[in-house]
């Protein structure tokens, strides 16, 4: 249970307050919206499959890092561990740092640059936290976890209170221009931003009990409660607004919190927003430093990430050299103009082409390791694996040639690490 409370916590977060009217403006109707959720729910749970067969076959603190390894190789193992050590996984805690600090800004003004020191603030805190202990950060990702969905649950109740003024206009939704097809893809890519993170949970196979049967549970259980929340989350906001209103809506929790409860509830609204960043940052930082555990544990010339604590049970080490990597693209998004957008973009493209390298480490492990205990099978072998990977195909195409320069940057950084594979290469294969 606690590993899916950090899933749910992880892909639960900020995106359902900020994409929902991205997605409306990219559906044709009421229908199609909801159907784009659904189709999002669909993707994260083939994707929860493959990582459900990769995760049971494969336990071990590693994740991802583990699968590419052992399916490709250790340089492709290597460069994975580059990427999320330098763009993924520090980049995508930085986006929501700097999304917790605009509304802890509004709550508690810091000057000039306030947004990006309330985001440095919570990036130093929490990873100071799961240095402390393990048990610590669990009960305080209980927390935010819980209190995410009694917000969620705020904006379902909302929906079924609002009549009369505050109900939302009846109004038919203006016709889109532009391909449907192409409408509907873009509307996908801020969907699946949405869902992103469901993938986590691998991280934490190496300390679940019983892992070949607990894996899988963590990552249906997860995806389940996930797209349960969204589907309804998107309903009720169909109630409150309608598609057209939804489309116009600039400050989506603002306006519901506003319509559902007058201007009085601003406050509350951040600080349930804060707390919903928080629950993203903390669950990403304890999934994250493992990473970095296990690849110093295989790389001799990294060896001091793997250091230990045994009496707080986290990987100090690891933890510590994440939050001043962390730190660093705080410091980056505080000289752009647009903090947000600028590390979503770093992040994206390599985010995903190495997404799609996981889809095919199904098959590959499969034809290299055939005789590997499997306890739990992708069923309909291999049609979800291929969906997957097509999707993830598609998504870093999109990302690529949309994002704009954060994109090349993320690249770039990426291509960097080529030339450290020779001196970085491992002593041995992951367990």
């Amino acid at each position: 249970m606690d590993a899916t409370v950090v899933l749910v916590g992880v892909v639960i977060g900020i995106g359902i307050f900020g994409f929902p009217p991205l997605v409306a403006q990219h559906a044709a109707s009421d229908a199609i919206y909801i159907a784009l959720w659904c189709a999002g729910g669909l993707v994260m749970l083939v994707g929860a499959l493959c990582y459900a067969e990769l995760g049971s076959a494969y336990p071990g603190a590693g994740g991802e890092y583990l699968y590419l390894t052992r399916a490709w190789g250790p340089r492709v193992g290597l460069m994975f561990a580059w990427a999320r050590c330098t763009v993924i996984q520090t980049g995508a805690i930085a986006v929501v740092a700097y999304i917790y600090g605009d509304y802890a800004q509004r709550l508690m003004p810091l000057g000039a640059y306030g947004t990006a020191a309330h985001a440095a603030i919570s990036v130093v805190a929490l990873t100071a936290l799961n240095m402390v202990g393990t048990r610590y950060s669990k009960r305080l990702q209980w927390a935010f976890t819980l209190l995410t969905l009694v917000a969620l649950g705020a904006v379902l109740v909302a929906s079924l209170t609002a009549t009369g003024d505050t109900a939302a206009p009846a109004a038919a939704p203006s016709p889109l221009a532009g391909n449907p097809a192409g409408l509907m893809g873009m509307g996908m890519v801020f969907v699946l931003l949405t869902y992103g993170g469901w993938n986590e949970a691998a991280y934490l196979s190496g300390e679940l009990r019983d892992p070949d049967r607990n894996m899988s549970r963590v990552l249906l259980i997860g995806t389940a409660i996930v797209t349960g929340a969204y589907v309804l989350t998107n309903l009720a906001l169909l109630e409150l607004f309608g598609l057209q209103g939804l489309r116009d809506t600039p400050a989506l929790g603002a306006d519901v919190m506003q319509t559902a409860a007058g201007p009085y509830a601003a406050a509350l609204l951040s600080l349930t927003i804060c707390a919903t960043a928080l629950s993203t940052i903390n669950g990403t930082i304890i999934t994250g430093a493992r990473v970095y555990y296990a690849l110093g544990r295989d790389v001799p010339r990294l060896h001091a990430l793997a250091g230990w604590s045994a009496r707080s049970e986290t990987p100090v080490a690891a933890l510590l050299v994440q939050g001043v990597i962390t730190l660093l693209l705080v410091g980056l998004g505080a000289v752009s103009q647009n903090s947000v957008q600028t590390l979503v973009a770093y992040t994206a493209p390599v985010f995903w082409l190495f997404m799609l390298l996981v889809a095919a480490s199904v098959w590959r492990l499969r034809q290299r390791d055939p005789d590997r205990s499997r306890p739990f099978r992708v069923p309909l072998y291999p049609l979800p694996p291929l969906l997957l990977g097509l999707t993830c195909a598609g998504l870093v195409y999109s990302s690529a040639v949309y994002a704009g320069a954060g994109a090349l940057i993320g690249l770039a950084v990426l291509a960097a690490g080529i030339p450290m594979l020779r001196w970085l290469k491992p002593a041995r294969m992951p367990d």
